[in-house]
Formats: structure tokens, sequence, C-alpha cells
């Protein structure tokens, strides 16, 4: 025996009988497409106003390091006439721009590599070995995300001083592996507990040792997570500003965070604003270069715990 409903789906069951089952009404689906629809707007809206709101001033401070003095109070919004590449070697020159960068450089690579270096090897010991006082040692790099560094500004200068590493790039280097560590360990120990235990154990049983397992082996696996956290160590030490204030008074042993501000200060009584504007974009250069190059393997290595 079969029947038809207009508004419910009949299936014909054991014995014959038909077993009613209620539609869906015919409003359910639209609005529910409809509410998607209308968050997806909302959340895409929320993105492009946040897009503009940080491109638009990277935008005019590139465009208005080409424009002379006189057209950046004249017409501040509109394009320069043409690209006056002279504020830039001023700024490169004059104001010493080429100095810092190259101190910037010392002591960010040196202090990135001495980060990832032993910030790796920390956190794959903590995240692969079961040893007495594991989680306290664990425990005690999450805390040092919590402290201040501004706390440890005076004890570190005298120790620095006492030790001979005052103004000196080389002890800026250790001081911004010390500050970058408790990071680099509480992100890269939850990444190597997301790697397979079963390729270090085939190659114990080769005859690896713990030390080439690590290099050869697990080092290779984690490169998503050590470009990850290298950007963000990257991000962070490039724009560094308090500690080598401090730390590094030395006007030939400056960085660029430390140049820039001299050069606002400096140029703000000159009135020269365009090699102020030339100089910011060139601090400003690699920190994009970095994140536009290397952008898909920051995503990669921020996911990678979450699809394993």
């Amino acid at each position: 025996m079969k029947t038809t409903d207009t508004t419910h789906a009949g299936v014909e069951g054991d014995g014959g009988h038909v077993i009613k089952t209620a539609a869906p009404g015919p409003g359910e689906s639209t609005g529910q497409q409809t509410g998607g629809s209308v968050l997806n707007v909302f959340s895409h809206g929320v993105l492009v106003i946040w897009a503009i709101m940080v491109v638009l001033p990277l935008l005019w401070a590139v465009m208005t390091s080409f424009k002379t003095d006189r057209a950046i109070f004249s017409s501040p919004w509109a394009l320069p006439d043409k690209l006056h590449f002279e504020n830039w070697s001023r700024a490169w020159s004059e104001a010493h721009m080429s100095d810092y960068f190259l101190n910037t450089v010392l002591v960010v690579g040196g202090s990135l590599i001495g980060t990832l270096l032993f910030g790796s090897m920390a956190a794959y010991v903590l995240a692969r070995f079961d040893f007495p006082g594991n989680r306290f040692i664990y425990f005690l790099f999450i805390g040092g995300m919590s402290f201040p560094v501004i706390l440890a500004l005076v004890p570190l200068f005298y120790v620095l001083q006492n030790m001979a590493l005052l103004n000196t790039l080389h002890g800026l280097i250790l001081v911004y592996i010390a500050y970058s560590l408790p990071f680099t360990v509480f992100f890269l120990t939850a990444f190597f507990r997301t790697l397979p235990t079963s390729v270090a154990e085939a190659a114990f049983m080769d005859g690896a040792s713990h030390t080439r397992t690590f290099f050869q082996v697990m080092l290779p696996m984690a490169k998503p997570g050590l470009i990850s956290v290298g950007i963000f160590n990257f991000l962070g030490q490039w724009n560094q500003y308090l500690l080598p204030t401090v730390l590094n008074t030395e006007p030939e042993k400056k960085v660029l965070s430390q140049g820039l501000v001299q050069l606002a200060v400096s140029q703000g009584y000159k009135g020269d604003w365009s090699g102020l504007f030339a100089g910011l974009v060139m601090a400003m250069l690699p920190v994009l270069a970095a994140y536009i190059i290397f952008q898909r393997q920051v995503v990669a290595g921020l996911t990678a715990g979450a699809l394993k």
C-alpha cells in the first residue's frame, strides 16, 4: 500500500506500512543560506576595512618618501610630480641609515640563528623525552613569556656591564636570544609533538644517534614550524627599541630603531621630512619582504598542528 502526501515524504517499510517523515519547510534551507551569506558579507566587509586601514598608511608613507618637503605640506594626498630618489640617498648616507641597517642585520641575523637553534633543541627534548623536571622546565619557559622585559632592564644592564658586554653587538645578540627563547620553545614544543615518532624510531633502528636524528631527520620535518616562529621572532627583534636603547648607547653601535628615532628628532628641527619618510620606508621594506616571501610557510606552520 502506497500513499502520497503533499507535505510529507512517504517511505514504504516492512509489511507494506508507510512511514511518513516530515519534509523540510519551504523557508528553512533558504533561511540558512541567507544567514550564511549575511555572515560572509559581514566578515568580508570587516576584513576589507581592516586591510584598507593597514595598507593605506603604508602606501602613503611610500608615496611621501618620493616627494619634496614643500609638496608634503602643500599637497599631502597628491601623487609626487616625479620620483625624488635623492631623499633615499640623503637618508642612507647623511643620516647614517646604512650603518644602522648593517648593525641591525648583524644583530637580528645572529640572534635569529641562535634563537632557532637553541629553541628547537630545547623544544625537541621537552616534547620527545620524559625525565624528572620536564614539565617544570617547560612551565619555566612559559613563565618567561609573561615576564615584562622592562622589569629586567636594570639588573640586565649591570649583568652585561660586569661581563663586559655592554655597548657591544654580540651582547645585544645574547639578550635578544634570551628574550625570544620562551615563545620559541613554547611554539616548537607543541609542533614537535605533532610529528610522527615512527620516523625517529626508524632512524634509531638504523643506528643513528640522537644528535643525527635531530639534525637530519626531525629538524627538516619541523621546517614549517621553524619558518613560522622565525618570522615572528624576526618581526619582534627587527622592531625592538627598548633593549638596544638601554643596553647600547654608543652611536656607532646603534641599530635601526634607534637610528629612526634619532632621525625623527634631528630632522624635526632641520625640516627634512622627505628624508625622514625615506628612512621609515627603508626600515619597513625588509619586514614586508620577509612576510610576503614566507607567508605560505607561516600559514602552514600555524595550521600544521591542527591538521595532523
